[in-house]
């Protein structure tokens, strides 16, 4: 893993880090196959049951976001992800596919929008006026116990994320995800300052290193980050 890691003059970068995830987690299924063993028998067994995983509610208004969180309730899941739409902005990366008022539909994930990238208004001032009544409305709804996340896709400054926790800290989020950019990750040592709503980040992280200060230095709570995205299973 080390020679493929180092050997590249270009390395950390995502495309790299995914091609020797591949390879790495290939080598590592062979290994067991040959052992007879799954993977995690050759990491030193089961730690746990179990796993939690949760279900990305949205809507385009309060209404449909509640019949959004029911339906992942029936599907079994135990923990919701909160996102709606935005008044006044046309359209909100994490709320899923929707039709616009002018009849266009909005797919979120850029892939699913055509070829080239769409340029989107955002309004952080109307989103952080708007996000904490929609969690009041949800808790308010299904109760206490759910446990409920939100992703902020980066979009805030230090202060403006520190703001948002501390107004979503009576709704007891599970965690808040990527508030600040991620590249600037002394950004969450000043959000921390600030919130004790829980923070999560890493989704687009392409390295283990990238979370050895922030997690030394106890600035997150939840590691978000997939072994196919940081070069698989052996780092």
């Amino acid at each position: 893993w080390q020679f493929l890691y180092r050997s590249s003059y270009w390395r950390r970068g995502p495309v790299t880090m995914a091609a020797i995830a591949a390879v790495d987690m290939a080598l590592w299924d062979i290994k067991g196959k040959v052992a007879g063993m799954p993977v995690y028998q050759l990491l030193g067994g089961a730690s746990r049951n179990g796993l939690r995983a949760y279900g990305h509610a949205s809507g385009s208004d309060i209404p449909s976001l509640f019949d959004s969180v029911r339906e992942h309730l029936e599907l079994g899941y135990k923990s919701v992800r909160i996102q709606t739409a935005v008044p006044g902005i046309k359209a909100v990366y994490g709320v899923a596919a929707q039709a616009q008022a002018s009849g266009e539909r909005y797919d979120y994930e850029p892939a699913g929008r055509g070829a080239f990238p769409v340029e989107e208004d955002w309004d952080t001032r109307a989103y952080l006026r708007h996000l904490p009544g929609v969690f009041e409305a949800v808790r308010n709804e299904f109760g206490p116990e759910l446990p409920l996340l939100h992703d902020g896709h980066h979009r805030m400054t230090p202060i403006q994320a520190a703001k948002l926790g501390k107004a979503l800290e009576p709704y007891d989020l599970f965690w808040l995800e990527d508030c600040t950019p991620a590249e600037n990750q002394e950004a969450l040592r000043l959000v921390r300052q600030h919130t004790t709503t829980p923070l999560a980040i890493g989704e687009i992280f392409n390295t283990v290193y990238d979370y050895q200060s922030i997690i030394k230095e106890q600035l997150i709570d939840y590691v978000r980050a997939a072994s196919t995205h940081f070069g698989g299973i052996s780092p």
